[in-house]
């Protein structure tokens, strides 16, 4: 597929580019049970908060120009995967290609397997390749884990809010700093679906970062508060007895209110039939 042209790019900047006003810094990170949740240190992407943020949804993280950019580039490259894109700017377009990311896909594996390209596509393939054959293998795959920790919460807070580097309890029982805490995972609130939680974010996530640069990662949504905690360095469990593959439709989900509606639960206990 043909690489995204300049003159694309800033189709999809362009509505992004007046200036917004800035916001205040959280002042803590939220209570969260255990070790493995206690942040231990904060990085943000964007510019200094130095103003009041306003409520509302997808969270209270301000994005800044940079962060606009990586938000036009990686719709940029699922527009590719998908073949379509929305005519709606910024966030809400992306939601929209993700969508019909999830329309396309004949299974849940196949919509995965997209979603694995999109990510690769994001990456030099060299930088891969080296990153998993040289640094991966170092320290049993523990300076890498602590490596990608960082540059998560350092590089997407434009998709997914307000994040913050936390530890984690490897294994073989040692702490790690490679987690990252999502306080309010924006792309989950917007997109209201377990479904495109589940096979768009978390399976292919936790597969490309495994099959593509050899560290283990395992996701636990929070489907009540929207949070979200990536254990970088610990494998997932087999998807029969991953917790979040057996949690009922989202309440916010329009689908889920539709059938619920039309005195429909969807699939069994009234699991979200896309996942």
């Amino acid at each position: 597929m043909a690489t995204p042209t300049t003159s694309r790019l800033h189709h999809y900047l362009l509505p992004a580019l007046p200036s917004r006003p800035p916001r205040t810094s959280s002042s803590s990170a939220p209570s969260v049970q255990g070790p493995s949740r206690r942040p231990t240190s904060r990085l943000y992407c964007s510019s200094p908060p130095v103003g009041a943020p306003p409520s509302g949804k997808g969270g209270e993280y301000r994005p800044s120009l940079a962060d606009d950019f990586l938000l036009a580039f990686f719709r940029a490259k699922m527009v590719e995967e998908v073949g379509w894109d929305s005519q709606k700017p910024g966030y809400e377009g992306l939601i929209e290609v993700a969508n019909r990311l999830m329309i396309k896909g004949k299974s849940a594996s196949e919509t995965e397997q997209s979603a694995v390209r999109v990510l690769q596509a994001l990456f030099p393939p060299l930088l891969l390749v080296l990153f998993k054959a040289l640094l991966a293998p170092i320290a049993n795959g523990q300076l890498a884990s602590m490596m990608v920790a960082r540059a998560t919460a350092l590089s997407c807070q434009w998709l997914m809010g307000t994040c913050s580097v936390n530890s984690v309890t490897l294994p073989n029982g040692k702490s790690l700093s490679s987690g990252v805490f999502v306080e309010k995972c924006k792309y989950l609130e917007e997109s209201k679906c377990l479904g495109i939680c589940i096979n768009t974010c978390k399976l292919p996530t936790q597969t490309f970062f495994k099959d593509h640069m050899g560290v283990d990662l395992y996701m636990e949504p929070n489907f009540e508060d929207y949070s979200c905690q990536f254990n970088f360095g610990v494998p997932p469990p087999p998807i029969d007895t991953d917790k979040a593959l057996k949690e009922p439709c989202l309440d916010i989900c329009t689908n889920a209110r539709r059938r619920r509606e039309l005195g429909s639960s969807g699939g069994p206990d009234g699991l979200c039939p896309q996942v």
